[in-house]
């Protein structure tokens, strides 16, 4: 079975205008853009008849969504909160919610943001999630894109126009970095993304270089469904449970040791009501995507490349999330912060479990996991070690983006695109499972 990125019809022919891609470090001043929305941006409010849209205003305005599937006819209200950045200048932003509710799911919606005193944002088109389980999502993944040398933006913004994706999972580090220069370089990267985000839901985890002022530039800009300040959430679309998290709660302790302890315990709680055999029959697929990933073979010296990676293992009294996922039966675990592509062998402790030497990711014995955080960033790439592990099945230095389908309950196709390569096809792979659940060593 080949490529099968073509599913969609192109439905933002019906966007009416034009998008403008940010240059690399504009300067936004209050007194130039006032009340007028910026940075707009989607995100999935789990249910198939709901949609979030977030932007950000200098001034304090009201919050207003106009849309409608043949024009501006319903209107939609929400709120917003003051976000002071954690520099010298303190400089200060509003950042608006509104959840747009009751759509038709399947249907395409076109719509505007801000409000009558402060102006409106370009018009910009969506299509509502499908409902139930018996459908076939299509994503985008990646980690570790800056405004500075993002070079798998263009590419994007082509593919969601045409189309091709349901979701984007931004998989940590953003902008490099969204606190530099008071914020200015965090507005930017947001205004630079608009041209993907205002049109498709854009789904994040938290990275390292995120962790200025405790987070807050992450945690005041994105708007995840149901989860703890956008650091952990997960969510249902089709026929699998997606799972956002953060990898960070090990390394910046500074900020209290509980949230290794709290983030835990959810997702613990989390993956025990994903794997009820009722709720595994109607969704089998569970996907995690956390920023720094456990096994990498990178020559960095960073946290994977050592014998106990502490997201794995986690620290004394603060257990690591594998074997976790190993007991739930997670099925595919998403990272980046090396930036470079890297594709495992099914893994646990180390140790390879393909489903056989033939088809080693049909009916896998362990989950799969892919690295991808090489869409581009001033930092450029990470090199490799001179000797690849057993469990390392292929290595690749292009600057690119993985895209993947969950085609049914048994079927998930993933390949990994170039950027150098002028969107040449790099890897692919097919994910076949008759059956989802925990796995056994035996």
């Amino acid at each position: 079975m080949g490529s099968d990125f073509s599913w969609q019809a192109p439905i933002f022919m019906a966007i009416l205008a034009a998008v403008v891609v940010v240059s690399a470090s504009p300067v936004i001043k209050r007194d130039i853009y006032g009340g007028w929305p910026q940075q707009v941006h989607l995100s999935y409010a789990g249910s198939a008849s709901e949609m979030m849209v977030t932007w950000s205003t200098a001034n304090q305005t009201d919050s207003v969504v106009e849309y409608g599937e043949g024009g501006l006819v319903k209107t939609a209200r929400g709120s917003s909160v003051e976000f002071e950045d954690g520099g010298d200048e303190h400089r200060v932003q509003y950042i608006h919610r509104v959840t747009l509710t009751g759509l038709s799911p399947g249907h395409t919606y076109m719509y505007h943001c801000g409000s009558m005193e402060g102006g409106w944002s370009d018009l910009f088109v969506f299509t509502a999630m499908k409902e139930g389980t018996d459908w076939s999502p299509s994503f985008a993944a990646f980690g570790d894109m800056g405004n500075e040398n993002a070079q798998s933006l263009s590419r994007l913004q082509g593919d969601t126009q045409r189309g091709m994706y349901d979701f984007i999972l931004h998989v940590g580090d953003f902008a490099y970095d969204m606190d530099s220069e008071n914020a200015r370089v965090g507005d930017a990267f947001m205004n630079q993304i608009q041209s993907i985000a205002a049109y498709v839901p854009y789904m994040t985890c938290v990275g390292n270089h995120e962790n200025a002022y405790n987070f807050s530039n992450y945690v005041s800009r994105f708007s995840m469904p149901g989860g703890v300040q956008n650091l952990w959430y997960s969510f249902n679309v089709g026929p699998t449970h997606i799972i956002g998290f953060s990898t960070e709660v090990y390394f910046y302790v500074q900020y209290g040791l509980k949230q290794m302890t709290e983030q835990y315990k959810w997702l613990e709680q989390d993956l025990m009501e994903a794997a009820k055999p009722e709720n595994r029959k109607e969704r089998p697929w569970i996907i995690t995507m956390g920023h720094r990933p456990m096994y990498c073979s990178n020559n960095d010296h960073d946290d994977c490349t050592r014998h106990e990676s502490v997201v794995r293992k986690g620290h004394t009294g603060y257990p690591g999330v594998e074997d976790l996922f190993y007991k739930y039966g997670v099925d595919l675990e998403i990272w980046a912060h090396e930036h470079t592509y890297e594709r495992l062998w099914p893994v646990y402790d180390y140790k390879v479990y393909n489903g056989s030497m033939a088809t080693p990711y049909t009916n896998p014995k362990a989950p799969v996991h892919i690295i991808t955080g090489s869409a581009g960033c001033r930092e450029r790439h990470d090199g490799w070690i001179a000797n690849p592990p057993v469990w390392s099945a292929l290595r690749n230095s292009d600057y690119g983006y993985t895209k993947f389908k969950l085609h049914n309950s048994t079927h998930l196709y993933l390949e990994q695109v170039s950027d150098d390569k002028d969107g040449q096809v790099i890897d692919s792979i097919w994910v076949v499972k008759d059956q989802h659940g925990p796995y056994s060593r035996t």
